[in-house]
């Protein structure tokens, strides 16, 4: 026999005792492993295809200022986590932004690093006692471009308060109309961020708006509260502010490995055609993390898969303008 190697191994077959003689030239080369063409190489190169897009990216600037709310009274569904994102996005885009913080939690107000303790002037004392929004706004130092008016745990009071105070649904509107019309720089957007419930807080968001913007969470229940929000947007249309108009959808906590994230996109889309937004916002550690330390996704980690979403989103806001306005003047 010759001295080439061969491999002998026994054939599990115990009625026959046979042994299988296999040479080691006659056995097939292993495979080579690699990593270039698995799910997440594939994530990572269209992640680092988008963050280039992103730095080539030209938007410009209407002039006027886009006044949007971010309502859904589900919680859960990412409200202030998309409001002090996306403004944060739209300051780094060189957007001038004013967030105004109306949820008694005041998370909006801790995410863009603003204080906002009990003896802080907030946005309780512009709807209760007619401060001038001016004298309460603060400049986050995240950037100059990004503004906020915050919130303390004073707010969790308004609701009762302002039963009895004149033109209750509308106090938040003259504020920001007032504070608009004599504010010495323009702003680009004004965004407010609202309680997780459909109360006077809410209905004052939604007769200062010109545009509302819903986050809808990927999950089943997110869908249910949708029908009754919409119901009360037409109510609010039709008897207190007739220029507010449904103009943007937001997809959040998007798993793209669950069929149920996809079925409830798919539907969203089927529905709401013009209205959803084609960015959606992934489920993401980062986002997460940002408000513990004081700052929006886009400070804490502007690269990551949450903060490129957002910058995605903030430009398809931004790019969605002209038509938007055109709708809310006809």
């Amino acid at each position: 026999m010759s001295a080439r190697a061969i491999r002998v191994e026994q054939v599990t077959n115990e009625a026959s005792g046979a042994f299988h003689v296999e040479h080691a030239e006659d056995r097939a080369p292993a495979a080579s492993v690699t990593f270039d063409d698995t799910p997440l190489a594939r994530e990572l190169a269209d992640l680092s295809a988008r963050r280039r897009r992103l730095e080539g990216v030209d938007v410009q600037f209407s002039g006027k200022t886009r006044v949007l709310t971010v309502a859904n009274q589900k919680g859960g569904v990412g409200k202030t986590t998309t409001t002090v994102n996306l403004a944060a996005a739209l300051a780094s885009l060189g957007a001038r932004v004013l967030v105004i913080d109306l949820d008694p939690q005041g998370n909006a107000s801790t995410a863009l690093g603003v204080p906002h303790d009990a003896d802080t002037p907030s946005i309780y004392d512009v709807l209760i006692d007619d401060f001038p929004l001016a004298d309460i706004i603060q400049t986050s130092p995240e950037s100059d471009n990004l503004l906020c008016a915050p919130s303390t745990i004073h707010l969790a009071g308004a609701e009762i308060e302002l039963v009895s105070q004149v033109a209750r649904e509308h106090r938040l509107r003259t504020a920001v109309d007032d504070f608009l019309a004599t504010t010495p720089e323009r702003l680009d957007f004004v965004l407010i961020d609202c309680p997780p419930s459909l109360g006077l807080l809410t209905i004052n968001a939604f007769a200062a708006g010109h545009e509302l913007l819903i986050p809808i969470q990927c999950e089943y229940y997110a869908l249910e509260g949708l029908s009754q929000l919409l119901g009360t947007v037409r109510m609010i249309q039709k008897h207190l502010n007739p220029r507010l108009h449904l103009s943007t959808i937001m997809l959040t906590m998007y798993d793209g490995r669950t069929r149920l994230a996809q079925q409830v996109a798919e539907e969203v889309r089927q529905h709401f055609p013009k209205e959803v937004l084609q960015t959606v916002i992934p489920r993401s550690v980062r986002v997460s993390e940002a408000p513990s330390f004081g700052q929006t996704v886009i400070a804490y980690d502007g690269q990551s898969a949450g903060a490129v979403a957002y910058r995605e989103a903030a430009v398809e806001v931004l790019r969605r303008e002209s038509n938007t306005q055109h709708e809310g003047d006809a």
